[in-house]
Formats: C-alpha cells, structure tokens, sequence
C-alpha cells in the first residue's frame, strides 16, 4: 500500500451563490489554507484533516494508495494524480492528492 500527498491548491468563494444564499459574515474554510499539506497514510485519513472534507475526497486516497493510477484520463494529464474538492457549495476547498513512489 502508498502513502498519498494531500496538497490544498485553492480555497474558494461562491460569490454569487453567497450574496443569495449564505449567512452573513461567511468567509473562507479556516481550516485548511493553501499550501497546506498533509501525508494520508495507506489512504487513511491524515490527522487534523476536516472529516467533511476527508469524506469527499478520501475514496480517491484509498483508491490511489491501492493502486489506481488514473481517474480520469480526459481531465488529468497525469498518473498517480487527482484534484478533488470537499463539498462545502459556498467555500470550497480544492486538494491535489499524489501518489508517493
């Protein structure tokens, strides 16, 4: 089994979804940042990382650190590379998952 690199590449806001539908005051995830990494072991969730977050993206971890090495070939120029995103609607937070050889 791999370990995989998690590495938050962007934190969002839905401006437009916000401005309708958000309590006032929302602003971004406060708890990953970009540029914050984290080393899921065998797939399992790293320590300190949101479970929600873990929740839209940990089967592609498990996946990963059991061998996959492409999701989706029309979108991902790469092996041993996902870019998954937690399902917050309002702020979400985009990861870069990499297989570590």
């Amino acid at each position: 089994m791999k370990d995989i690199k998690i590495t938050v590449v962007a934190s969002l806001l839905m401006e437009d979804l916000i401005a309708e539908y958000g309590a006032p005051g929302i602003g971004l995830c406060t708890r990953h940042k970009v540029g914050d990494s984290y080393i899921a072991p065998g797939g399992k969730a790293p320590e300190g990382f949101c479970e929600e977050a873990w929740k839209s993206i940990g089967h592609f971890a498990f996946a990963m650190a059991h061998g996959v090495e492409v999701f989706w070939p029309q979108w991902i120029s790469k092996p041993h590379l996902a870019i998954a995103s937690c399902n917050d609607g309002l702020r979400p937070v985009v990861f870069k998952l990499e297989t570590i050889e």
